[in-house]
């Protein structure tokens, strides 16, 4: 599994989620609660991509010390 190139990807995702942070924050049309609803999806999207980014890195490193055996 390469695990550099899904890295590599999240991180251009976590980019991408960082310019819609940017996007909402600097909408002066919406109030505190519209910004907290608009920032949910976002924050909870990136908190996703890392966790799974998280166990796919465990599964590899399993995965390697496995095969070490």
């Amino acid at each position: 599994m390469n695990v550099e190139f899904i890295e590599q990807k999240l991180n251009e995702i976590f980019k991408e989620l960082e310019q819609e942070v940017i996007s909402v924050l600097m909408d002066e049309s919406l109030d505190k609660g519209q910004t907290n609803l608009h920032m949910k999806p976002l924050t909870s999207t990136k908190q996703i991509l890392v966790n799974a980014l998280d166990s796919i890195k465990m599964v590899d490193r399993l995965a390697k010390e496995d095969l070490e055996k």
